[in-house]
């Protein structure tokens, strides 16, 4: 196994490990994000469906096709995240939560654009 091979399997990992996390515990997620659901189911919704089984299925998408082109969607993905953080960030109150997921979502996107395209 080369150690693209390994890096590819470790990001696809990481996708579905944070993935499972919002799509099973959104209150959970919701909570570490500083989030509240307002009363509505609404919220715990978004957070299953855009922070949850997204990531989710990009990676096990990954690993079943396990081409280049596939790894380097989760980095698509991950900059995406990147990209609605940063905005954030420009627009809205700057926190250091934030700051800190913007970091790690535009360092997973990097390394997984990097080695696969």
């Amino acid at each position: 196994m080369e150690f693209t091979d390994i890096i590819n399997i470790l990001l696809a990992l990481v996708s579905i490990g944070f993935g499972v996390i919002g799509w099973l515990a959104p209150r959970y997620t919701m909570e570490v994000l500083d989030m509240t659901d307002g009363g509505s189911t609404m919220g715990m919704s978004e957070i299953r469906a855009a922070s949850g089984a997204v990531f989710v299925a990009v990676g096990i998408g990954a690993l079943i096709l396990g081409t280049p082109e596939a790894y380097a969607m989760i980095g698509f993905v991950w900059a995406g995240g990147a990209l609605g953080r940063v905005t954030s960030l420009v627009l809205d109150k700057r926190t250091r939560l934030k700051w800190i997921f913007f970091a790690t979502e535009l360092v997973v996107a990097v390394i997984a654009l990097a080695v696969n395209l």
